[in-house]
C-alpha cells in the first residue's frame, strides 16, 4: 500500500487536493446534464451554447479582476490549440462515439489519458520524469477502474472500431492539451479561461449553423437550463480550476481526474437515480485514491 498523504502537507496543498476533487466532481456531473441537453438540443449546439457562455463569464469575471485579453499572436495560438484539442475535437469524437458504442468501454478507454499524459510528460516536462512511484500510481489507478467498469466492458472491444478509434482520440487529446498547458499556460486564469472558451466557441459554431440550424430548433426549458449549468459550472468553473492546478500539482496530477470521473459518476447514479453501487466501487475507490497520492507524492514532498 503506498503511503497516507503527509499530515504536513500545507495548507494550500490540500486546497489544491480539494480542488482536485471537486474538478472531478464538476467534470463527472457534466454526462447527467449533457443527456438532459441532447434530449431536445443536437450536441454541436449544446456544445457551442456552453461554450459561449462559459467564456463570456469569463470574460466579465476577467474584466472585474482587471485583466485584460491579449490580442497577440503567441496568446491566440495558446488559446486556439487549447480550444480546440481541449474541447471541441474530445467533445465532438466522445459525443459521437458513444452512439455505437457502450459507456463502460467508453469509460475505460478515458484511462488512457493519464497513461498517454504519463508518457509525454517524461518527454515534454523537466520536472515530471517517469518514475516508480508515478508509474506505480497510473497501474492502480487503472486497475481501479478496471474494477468499477467490470472486466466484461472489454467484451465489445473491436466491434465498432472507428466508433472506438475516435473515443481514444479524445482522451488523447486532453492529454496533448494537459502537456501544452503545462508548458505554455501562463497568462492569468480568468484570461487563459475566458481566451480558450472562445476559441473553442469559435471553432463549433460554424458546425452548429451549418448541421443543425439552430434557429429552427424547439428546445426544451430543461435542455436550457441543462445548457446554462455546463456553461457555468463544467466549463466556466472548471476551467479555472484546471489552468490553476496544472501548475500546482502537474499534468500527471491532474491527469488522475480520468479516474476519479468515472468513480464519481456511480455517485452521480446514486444521487439522482437511486443506484446501490457493489463492493467493486469501494475497491476501485482504495486503489483510485490510492494512485492520486502514489502521482503526487514526489511533488509534495518538493
Amino acid at each position: 500500500m503506498p503511503p497516507p498523504i503527509s499530515p504536513k502537507l500545507s495548507q494550500t496543498q490540500w486546497f489544491d487536493y480539494a480542488l482536485l476533487g471537486l474538478l472531478a466532481i464538476l467534470w463527472s456531473s457534466s454526462f447527467v446534464f449533457i443527456k438532459i441537453g441532447v434530449a431536445t438540443l443536437p450536441p454541436a449546439t449544446l456544445t457551442a451554447g456552453r461554450l459561449a457562455l462559459g467564456a463570456l463569464i469569463l470574460f466579465v469575471f476577467s474584466q472585474y479582476r482587471g485583466h485584460q485579453i491579449p490580442f497577440n499572436l503567441k496568446a491566440w495560438r495558446l488559446f486556439f490549440f487549447v480550444g480546440f484539442f481541449g474541447n471541441a475535437l474530445p467533445f465532438t469524437l466522445i459525443g459521437w462515439g458513444e452512439q455505437f458504442v457502450d459507456s463502460g468501454l467508453a469509460a475505460l478507454f478515458m484511462g488512457i489519458m493519464p497513461v498517454m499524459t504519463a508518457v509525454l510528460a517524461h518527454f515534454w516536462v523537466e520536472d515530471e520524469p517517469l518514475t516508480p512511484h508515478r508509474v506505480g500510481g497510473v497501474v492502480l489507478g487503472f486497475s481501479g477502474l478496471i474494477f468499477l467498469i467490470g472486466i466484461d466492458a472489454l467484451s465489445g472491444l473491436g466491434d465498432t472500431v472507428i466508433a472506438q478509434i475516435a473515443i481514444v482520440c479524445g482522451p488523447v487529446s486532453y492529454a496533448v492539451t494537459t502537456i501544452y498547458s503545462r508548458r505554455n499556460a501562463h497568462l492569468p486564469l480568468p484570461v487563459l479561461g475566458a481566451g480558450t472558451l472562445t476559441a473553442g466557441a469559435i471553432i463549433i459554431l460554424p458546425l452548429s449553423l451549418i448541421l443543425d440550424r439552430p434557429w429552427t430548433l424547439e428546445p426544451s426549458l430543461e435542455s436550457l437550463g441543462a445548457m446554462v449549468v455546463l456553461g457555468l459550472f463544467p466549463t466556466a468553473l472548471a476551467s479555472l480550476i484546471f489552468f490553476r492546478l496544472i501548475h500546482k500539482i502537474g499534468a500527471n496530477g491532474i491527469a488522475q481526474n480520468n479516474y476519479l470521473v468515472p468513480l464519481l459518476g456511480v455517485g452521480w447514479g446514486m444521487l439522482l437515480l437511486n443506484e446501490r453501487p457493489g463492493w467493486n466501487v469501494f475497491v476501485a475507490l482504495v486503489l483510485i485514491l490510492s494512485g492520486v497520492v502514489l502521482v503526487n507524492r514526489q511533488r509534495s514532498k518538493a
